[in-house]
């Protein structure tokens, strides 16, 4: 895997040139849609979404049952995969995303949830706003940072992962939960069809914001393909690099673990 080229770059939406615009426009993005995310998330996906999470979660089961953990959800949204991190072990969560919207459903949405079993009734999982490029954290302060659906919509993909690898324990864990590209077979040919063509119309309609679900089929284009991921993140200096693909290569769930 660590053979592939691994081109750097970070995402750029429609009238993007340099990185701050990229992450300009990618905030905006997700602050409009942030009322509809849940609802969108679920329904584009055929609920599949959930089974995702719940599946990353199960394998990062040997981090996520240490009481002691301390685990980072970057990008974290609305919060759906840090509360399925929470629910799978004993480890405590943190929550960060850019977007304030999203962290305010991601905050109303763990008020109105059972708590896990790590977490008591007075003390709610804490989601931070901050930029995944410039986190707020003391390095070798987390045991793992995961990130779903989140990560390709940064404006520099390589400065993320060092970002990740300076707040990561050695010997830590990093998860990236992402969408990716299908082969050039019958099934790949109908996602792309679906993936290009009707859910845009349908992410739009619903939201309200059509560029930002225009956005969301040419992010995964160039985004990286998974051996591409893995090249960069052993470039970078993680050990460990593996990745899965789940639903016929439309996801996948990148490891790796930062060198001790």
């Amino acid at each position: 895997m660590a053979e592939v080229p691994a081109p750097v770059k970070g995402t750029r939406p429609e009238g993007a040139i340099t990185e701050a615009d990229a992450s300009t426009k990618v905030r905006e993005m997700f602050a409009q849609i942030a009322p509809r995310y849940d609802l969108l998330n679920h329904l584009l996906s055929l609920q599949l979404d959930r089974l995702w999470r719940a599946r990353a979660a199960k394998l990062l089961q040997s981090i996520l049952g240490c009481p002691d953990a301390l685990v980072l959800d970057l990008c974290c949204g609305t919060g759906d995969l840090a509360l399925a991190l929470a629910h799978a072990g004993k480890a405590r969560i943190i929550g960060a995303d850019f977007a304030h919207p999203m962290l305010v459903r991601a905050r109303k949405k763990t008020a109105f949830q059972t708590p896990p079993a790590n977490q008591s009734a007075g003390s709610p999982m804490p989601f931070l706003e901050a930029d995944a490029l410039r986190l707020p954290f003391a390095n070798a302060s987390f045991d793992l940072v995961t990130t779903a659906f989140g990560f390709r919509n940064l404006a520099n993909y390589e400065a993320g992962l060092r970002e990740i690898q300076r707040v990561l324990k050695p010997g830590g864990a990093i998860a990236i939960l992402e969408f990716t590209e299908p082969p050039d077979d019958q099934w790949g040919n109908f996602y792309r069809w679906y993936f290009c063509k009707v859910l845009p119309k349908i992410g739009g309609l619903i939201s309200g914001d059509q560029a930002a679900y225009k956005y969301l089929p040419k992010s995964v284009a160039r985004f990286f393909r998974p051996p591409e991921l893995a090249a960069l993140l052993s470039a970078v200096g993680y050990q460990s690099v593996d990745y899965r693909v789940w639903t016929l290569g439309t996801v996948a769930l990148h490891t790796a673990v930062r060198a001790k």
